[in-house]
């Protein structure tokens, strides 16, 4: 065992104890069931919709408990740390409505939150850890690491720095002493108490009692001495932290099951208590006949960014992710399922299936139960990010906007369903507006479905010059189409047109096909009536009368 005066010459002098950070971070006054949890993202990279999966839940668990939630910045690995990482992260959770009751931004007691700037923190447990024999400097090299790895290949050992390949863990004092005058850098390393071949059991609030190996491995737990700031590694650092945060429940993913035996090594080493886990399954998708996880790498649908780019309604992805979370709420409305508590004891073990189909019918289902000038004041502000022509269009044309909005959903029992998120307002209203619907000049278009062109031009002006315009004293607005498509020799009836297709140039469905093509632009458009109406007289008159 190292003397103290070497220990203490690798620290600040002014360095505090521990009971300078136990005074800082007094225990939390809560009620008895009250949880807190963090999330505690590292800036490596996008944030993962699972990330908002994991988080959602920590901020349910401590909500409902009259707990606390916070967020955790890891940036220890600052050789990984991505520029503009945080900004995305920050976009996420204000998307998706996930406040924390404590970070950098929001405040705090228990900060500061970004762990790369708790550094003197990290030291006096460290330098603690060496005073008790508990941790101990060492100097192998990158370069000597790889050939130990090498090695223990060769003869069939664990890769790992344990027993007889931990050169540096029982160095005598003078050699250490000998590194430290020639300036070497080193790394300091946690002495693990585990022992090869021992198993160890814990409780997982998921998954009940598991069982795993013991931890051998003398992790390092603080980086170079020749980097700056000096960080420590994320394991030690995420137990320093949650401890001091007052930190009663961690919830994370299942990766890190098989680091519990060296997190309760380290939580006992510091005289900690431990605190509870809780390892939700990761989100899965479906890739032929099989399950993987949602890949960052080959799934879109893995960035958070994706939700926000395509305007997916943050009530629609919160509900959908709480249903896979307790399948009971998934059968409950939506506004109760975002109300009601989560239970751990709810969650499977199994990864639950990301399914984008579904949930663009969960969001479809959620945005037809909005008035539409709720649509609008949602709609605007992805615009303007996304689609800026269109948000300068509808801004001018709000009232049409909320016209088109009303057609199909206003006193109805089965409201249109066509809008499932705000990146398909184009493709579903973008025609309503004169700025953005490109007129129909050509009468062998191939949208009329192959009427002559001739018949196309006589349905468009008999149509126009008998226009009724839909209204409160109108009851068989569609007459002038019947009547218009009798008078130019269509079948008024589907099954007479079946039964003797020579004798007509078309059906009653070919001619009104032919008029919604003029106005919408498509065959497959909103209810024509509603649609002409939002519309108005002399808009109408423009498409139809628009052919070449």
């Amino acid at each position: 065992m190292l003397s103290v005066e070497l220990i203490d010459s690798l620290f600040p002098v002014d360095l505090p104890d521990p009971a300078h950070w136990e005074s800082r971070y007094p225990a939390r006054t809560l009620p008895a069931d009250a949880k807190v949890t963090r999330f505690a993202p590292s800036p490596t990279g996008w944030l993962h919709i699972g990330g908002i999966f994991t988080a959602s839940v920590n901020l349910d668990l401590a909500r409902h408990s009259g707990g606390r939630y916070l967020l955790r910045i890891e940036d220890t690995d600052q050789a990984r740390f991505e520029e503009g990482a945080l900004a995305q992260f920050e976009a996420g959770f204000e998307y998706f409505g996930i406040e924390a009751d404590e970070s950098d931004a929001a405040g705090g007691s228990y900060g500061p939150y970004t762990q790369s700037v708790r550094a003197e923190i990290y030291q006096t447990y460290v330098r603690e850890l060496m005073r008790q024999g508990k941790a101990y400097p060492c100097f192998e090299t990158p370069e000597q690491a790889e050939a130990r790895v090498a090695r223990q290949k060769t003869v069939g050992a664990l890769p790992g720095y344990y027993g007889e390949w931990a050169i540096w863990r029982d160095a005598p004092e003078d050699q250490v002493r000998a590194r430290l005058d020639a300036g070497d850098p080193y790394v300091v390393r946690f002495r693990s108490p585990g022992i090869g071949g021992a198993r160890v059991s814990f409780t997982d609030l998921i998954r009940g009692e598991l069982s795993s190996d013991d931890n051998r491995n003398d992790v390092v737990i603080l980086k170079r001495s020749d980097t700056a700031p000096r960080l420590p590694t994320y394991h030690f650092a995420h137990a320093v932290d949650d401890h001091l945060m007052g930190i009663t429940l961690v919830v994370r993913g299942e990766e890190w099951i098989s680091s519990v035996p060296l997190h309760h090594q380290l939580f006992d080493a510091l005289g900690f208590p431990r605190i509870p886990y809780a390892h939700v399954a990761p989100l899965m998708k479906q890739d032929g006949g099989s399950r993987r996880k949602l890949s960052k790498r080959r799934d879109p649908e893995a960035s958070v960014g994706y939700y926000i780019e395509q305007g997916f309604p943050a009530e629609a992805v919160l509900y959908y992710l709480r249903g896979l979370a307790n399948g009971r709420l998934a059968e409950l409305p939506l506004p109760a399922a975002l109300a009601e508590p989560l239970r751990l004891s709810e969650f499977g073990v199994a990864g639950p299936l990301l399914d984008i189909v579904k949930l663009d019918d969960i969001s479809a289902d959620y945005v037809s139960t909005l008035p539409g000038a709720e649509i609008l004041d949602r709609l605007l502000p992805w615009l303007t990010e996304y689609d800026k022509d269109l948000a300068s269009v509808v801004v001018a044309q709000r009232d049409l906007a909320l016209r088109a909005l009303d057609v199909e959903r206003v006193n109805t029992e089965k409201p249109r369903k066509d809008l499932h998120k705000w990146a398909d307002f184009r493709g579903v209203y973008g025609f309503f507006f004169p700025e953005v619907f490109e007129l129909v000049t050509d009468p062998a278009d191939e949208r009329f479905g192959g009427l002559a062109p001739d018949l196309v031009r006589a349905l468009a002006s008999g149509f126009a010059a008998g226009y009724l315009e839909p209204g409160p004293g109108v009851t068989t607005w569609f007459d002038q189409i019947r009547t218009l498509a009798g008078d130019l020799g269509f079948a008024l009836r589907q099954k007479d047109y079946k039964k003797n297709p020579d004798a007509y140039p078309g059906s009653i469905a070919d001619a009104a096909g032919a008029i919604r093509v003029l106005i919408t632009g498509s065959r497959q458009s909103p209810d024509l009536e509603q649609t002409c109406a939002a519309l108005g007289r002399n808009e109408v008159l423009r498409r139809v009368t628009a052919l070449a």
